[in-house]
């Protein structure tokens, strides 16, 4: 499931457009039913906190998130190492979670307002099991998440960007440390209620010695609380050692006999997408309306023009390149962000 560009299409869409944003907020108010409502019950402190090492030798581990992870006892809400197996000539994906892994990158970008730098943090789950009640829409394969750092030419953090990496769920919160001219014309300082998640709209500016902690709701691997903690308050945590592993290995992944394999199909019609990460209640109900039969499929996140596959945050099929995530300026100038 992915956004409605909510000031963009309300503002300026013809009335056409704005039909076609009605009639698909009725279905996706169906649809996210099954989203809504969820137990906060659940303490987001509470967990297996997935931390790495060395947290102070570079910018990379300096800023990585940690993770907290309620339901670890089940295998399918831990994060893990992205791995291919070859049996019969056909090759699988397969995560590891007794191995948790983070994928990272560093991603410098420009505006006109100034240089920047993103601290890339890509992590998968095995699946999100199936369930009827609660309803798992986004029931599937090798699913996973982007979190994404970004700092100004100081090192200071000013945005913490969460997103599943099928699109869905994009979400841009600042750190106290972003000016007052950057954020959109018609922010609203109060919570966040996204899709079933409260999630603040706002948090303390950081430094390297405190840690961002991202707490991941069990079973459908979505965000459910974004914080910064100190980092020495862990050490009485349930902690356990991420290693991290460049994002670019992903797509050189061990087979027998010396070969490799990407994470990514690397052929039409499924290129760039997460091999075995179909998802077919959203084919069945939102490829009609986004125009993409492999809505929901978990992506590649890099380069558009390498991966063939826009990595876009809105289902509106006229938003695809203007919101895609792969071209980090125009994804935050596209929700208003005037970084």
């Amino acid at each position: 499931m992915t956004n409605l560009h909510q000031k963009n299409d309300r503002q300026t869409a013809p009335l056409s457009d704005r039909i076609f944003v009605q009639v698909l907020t009725l279905l996706l108010a169906l649809i996210l039913s099954g989203c809504a409502g969820y137990n906060d019950t659940i303490g987001t402190d509470a967990g297996l906190h997935i931390i790495v090492n060395n947290p102070s030798s570079d910018l990379l581990r300096s800023f990585a998130p940690v993770l907290v992870l309620p339901g670890a006892k089940e295998s399918h809400n831990r994060i893990g190492k992205v791995l291919a197996e070859k049996n019969n000539g056909h090759e699988k994906i397969i995560i590891d979670p007794t191995h948790p892994v983070i994928y990272a990158d560093k991603r410098p970008f420009s505006t006109r307002f100034g240089t920047y730098i993103n601290m890339v943090y890509r992590v998968h789950f095995q699946k999100t099991p199936f369930s009827l009640v609660p309803f798992h829409f986004a029931t599937g394969n090798n699913i996973g998440f982007l979190v994404i750092v970004t700092l100004n030419e100081d090192y200071t953090p000013l945005l913490v960007t969460t997103v599943n990496t099928c699109g869905c769920y994009a979400l841009v919160i600042p750190t106290a440390a972003l000016p007052a001219d950057a954020y959109p014309e018609d922010w609203k300082p109060e919570k966040q209620y996204f899709y079933g998640e409260k999630l603040p709209t706002s948090i303390p500016a950081y430094t390297r010695d405190d840690s961002l902690l991202i707490t991941v709701r069990p079973e459908v691997h979505r965000v459910m609380n974004v914080t910064v903690s100190h980092r020495k308050e862990l050490a009485a945590k349930n902690l356990a050692v991420a290693e991290i592993m460049p994002l670019q290995s992903l797509k050189r992944l061990p087979l027998q006999h010396g070969e490799v394999t990407s994470l990514y199909y690397d052929a039409w019609p499924l290129q760039g997408h997460v091999k075995g990460s179909i998802k077919l209640w959203e084919s069945l109900l939102l490829s009609l309306v986004s125009l993409d039969f492999y809505v929901g499929m978990d992506k590649e996140y890099g380069d558009t023009a390498v991966s063939g596959n826009p990595f876009y945050t809105s289902l509106l099929p006229w938003n695809r390149q203007a919101s895609d995530l792969n071209d980090f300026a125009g994804f935050l100038g596209f929700w208003g962000w005037r970084l």
